[in-house]
């Protein structure tokens, strides 16, 4: 059973813990507050989400075209040469869209009111793993975002009905053309492997009858909806998990929640997402009855994760590796600075391996170790020096090069202004003038904790040779802590 955390063992270190896995982190000063809290309200003030206000506008573009069905109406009439350049501007218009909806995700997770619902999101968006590479437009991505944002702790089978028929979904895993004739498996399959039981606990003859029981949901393009075809759907007889009926893709979907392993799987691995390893068999059983209990409901078993004792064991604390997104994020965070561009943060996000709305395949990304190369941890040195000291010019490169960007957004690139990180903001004066103080405020700021001998000795030497700890001495300081491999996990 999981062991509440006592009182006497929240500190700036468990508070640093819960702030840096339920959100992405933080400066000192916010950490003090949730501190301040105690582990029960700290715990409620992330999970209890809905009741702080979120007043973030959507992207200005972010609803349907009512001009779209009349121009797709208009492609059909018109000759081959108006269609493509009809077609290019379109797909122009949904690349720049990406962009902003990458910079809009992103300051959502950096400066937005609800850390948790956006860490949720970003779960999601792994789990549910849906490329734009093949969906191609970006509102569909923007709404299945907001999807996830909605049902972040919600109930898990009114999720997995709405992932089921949302278009960009539909489109990812060509459930969209599914019809009697050729059921199409793939998002039956995804579902019982990937998304809600894992291997092993179903069978090929699942897959064929749940995918006939599919049949018939589907994607209107001209008004990017989800469209039931009622004359697509295979009205026979179906054997799902040894129970036979003319079943629906709401009834294969409930059948899959209702199996004994659905709880312990996806508890697993939110466990696994927040705490940065699998849980043991103990806490799985808990979590899942927890789960259970609630409905099927995630919050009250997220609640109990970020409350146990078991989160903060000394195994957990400080073992995951920052993903990029992570990374960048919590670094703009506790440097106190804003984000970069979204363009900027495209490039920067993409070099460390990552690319929002772009994952690798169907089942996301590996994450852990996996974000760690050769190349991927030079590019993160590399990327600290740049938000410390405000030089984007190896991303701007970078950008300039890439086929895809025009003159107007080569020339808006190259007048970014520097933005160095502001040093008054982040430390006291006597901070700034004595080495000691410095060291200290440092791994507290960066890392909520000690440097490894190695590091720290590193970070002394270089203190030590400075003439006088002006903002530069202070800024290399910085860039020094964010690029030793304590500041790589979190």
């Amino acid at each position: 059973m999981l062991k509440p955390l006592s009182r006497s063992k929240w500190d700036f270190r468990t508070a640093a813990h819960l702030i840096n896995r339920a959100g992405f982190g933080a400066p000192p000063s916010e950490i003090e507050k949730i501190e301040a809290l105690g582990p029960e309200d700290a715990v409620s003030h992330f999970v209890d989400f809905e009741k702080i206000p979120d007043t973030t506008p959507n992207p200005e573009w972010a609803r349907p075209d009512p001009e779209r069905a009349e121009m797709f109406l208009t492609l059909r009439r018109a000759s081959e040469e108006e269609r493509r350049q009809k077609l290019r501007a379109v797909q122009r218009s949904d690349r720049e869209h990406m962009m902003e909806l990458r910079g809009w995700w992103l300051n959502r997770m950096a400066t937005g009111p609800r850390p948790l619902q956006e860490k949720m999101v970003l779960f999601w968006h792994g789990h549910f793993a849906t490329s734009v590479e093949k969906v191609r437009e970006a509102y569909l991505m923007w709404r299945q975002n907001d999807l996830f944002r909605r049902h972040a702790t919600g109930n898990w089978l009114e999720m997995l009905v709405e992932v089921a028929k949302d278009p960009a979904m539909l489109i990812w895993l060509d459930q969209g053309q599914s019809r009697k004739e050729h059921p199409n498996e793939n998002f039956a399959r995804e579902v019982m492997e990937l998304f809600a039981l894992g291997e092993g606990h179903y069978t090929e003859k699942d897959i064929a009858e749940a995918a006939r029981a599919l049949t018939g949901w589907s994607y209107e393009r001209p008004r990017q909806r989800f469209l039931e075809r009622p004359m697509w759907h295979d009205r026979g007889e179906k054997t799902i998990f040894g129970r036979k009926g003319n079943f629906d893709g709401e009834d294969f979907l409930q059948m899959v929640v209702e199996q004994p392993q659905a709880p312990r799987f996806i508890m697993a691995k939110i466990w696994n997402f927040f705490a940065g390893e699998m849980p043991n068999d103990a806490i799985t059983t808990e979590l899942s009855g927890i789960f259970r209990k609630a409905g099927n409901s995630f919050k009250p078993a997220i609640h109990a994760m970020f409350l146990s004792e078991e989160f903060y064991a000394p195994n957990v604390i400080r073992n995951q590796v920052k993903s990029p997104v992570q990374w960048l994020v919590g670094s703009v965070r506790v440097l106190e600075r804003e984000l970069p561009p979204p363009m900027l943060c495209f490039t920067l996000t993409r070099n460390l391996g990552q690319d929002l709305f772009a994952p690798p395949n169907v089942k996301g990304w590996d994450g852990g170790l996996s974000w760690i190369t050769t190349n991927n941890l030079l590019a993160r040195y590399n990327e600290a020096a740049a938000l410390v000291k405000g030089d984007m010019s190896g991303s701007v490169a970078q950008m300039v090069n890439n086929p895809g960007v025009n003159m107007q957004i080569e020339r808006r690139l190259r007048n970014l202004p520097a933005g160095r990180v502001d040093v008054s903001k982040l430390f006291a004066e006597k901070e700034r003038s004595d080495a000691e103080a410095l060291i200290g405020a440092l791994e507290k700021r960066l890392l909520q904790d000690k440097l490894k001998p190695r590091q720290e000795k590193a970070l002394r030497d270089y203190v030590a040779s400075q003439k006088q700890l002006n903002d530069d001495a202070v800024l290399n300081a910085i860039r020094l802590v964010m690029s030793t491999p304590e500041y790589q996990v979190t």
